[in-house]
């Protein structure tokens, strides 16, 4: 499948991306992608569209900004609303493009870029057909009782305190993006590292640092809010054994959701099963193809 290096614009930043073809003449439709916290487009988003374009959709990962090759500082920083900002100009590059229907452009998000295109999707009437594989499903509230109160609170002092400091030195403070001992860490634990901290899923692009108030933001996302207001068909796809985000709430989210919906479950053993190991990874292209092509 050929791959056309891209950029477009993104408030006045430069994005850069990866545009997967299909074969010519096999061209079904359109998707982009939004993928994990601190990913790259080198990584999860990347191995996705090029599954996706081999069974015929124009398929964009792109890098939001501040990460891997688009501009935006501070580097390797997660804000939030700028991410929906920049799924939005994404869309709107893949709707523009010739061998693109505009009519028929679908959203995958992936782990934490599931928030991002639910919300993108409750308001964006372009989006004609979402996709949520492994997603996460936060809110401020479910985090804090995951938690518990009172270590919610210390973590929340805890990066009130940070921001204080920047605010009189100037001076962004760095976590790790994966840490196997565990905190501080965007991605805390032993199975994040197996992927990102291994050759499995490192990448030139990809460096093992957020900001520390990237986690703030992961912290306090919110999809509760978003997805009764999604009118565009949504698939969720989910692993039975995912520890990191348990399937219980994809069922949530998906009786949260209004018709028309499907749920797929995967008997997965984790959560980065969903990331590159096919015999996940295909079931669930296969159904989000099967699942666009019924939709738009």
């Amino acid at each position: 499948m050929p791959i056309e290096k891209v950029e477009f614009s993104g408030d006045g930043y430069r994005l850069v991306g990866d545009l997967h073809l299909p074969d010519a003449g096999t061209g079904r439709g359109a998707v982009v992608l939004t993928g994990p916290f601190a990913g790259v487009k080198e990584q999860v988003t990347g191995y996705y569209a090029e599954r996706f374009a081999q069974r015929g959709y124009v398929a964009l990962a792109f890098d939001h900004r501040n990460w891997g090759g688009s501009e935006g500082e501070p580097r390797q920083h997660e804000d939030a609303s700028a991410k929906v900002s920049d799924l939005r100009n994404a869309v709107s590059f893949l709707a523009a493009r010739p061998e693109v229907d505009a009519e028929k452009v679908a959203l995958c998000g992936v782990c934490l870029g599931g928030i991002y295109s639910v919300q993108l999707a409750a308001f964006d009437p372009r989006v004609k057909a979402v996709a949520l594989i492994a997603a996460a499903y936060n809110s401020p509230v479910l985090i804090r009782d995951r938690f518990g109160a009172a270590n919610f609170a210390a973590l929340m002092t805890q990066f009130a305190q940070i921001a204080q400091r920047e605010f009189t030195t100037g001076e962004i403070e760095y976590w790790p993006a994966v840490n196997p001992a565990g905190m501080p860490a965007g991605n805390p634990g032993p199975e994040p590292f197996e992927y990102y901290g291994t050759e499995r899923g490192a990448r030139p692009g990809w460096r093992n640092r957020c900001t520390a108030l990237s986690v703030l933001q992961e912290l306090t996302l919110d999809v509760d809010s978003f997805l009764p207001l999604v009118t565009a068909p949504l698939l969720i796809v989910h692993g039975s054994g995912d520890q990191a985000i348990p399937v219980t709430d994809a069922e949530a989210a998906f009786a949260a959701a209004p018709e028309p919906k499907e749920l797929l479950l995967l008997d997965t053993g984790n959560h980065i099963e969903l990331y590159d190991d096919d015999g996940y990874v295909l079931p669930a292209i296969d159904r989000a193809v099967s699942f666009f092509d019924r939709s738009m």
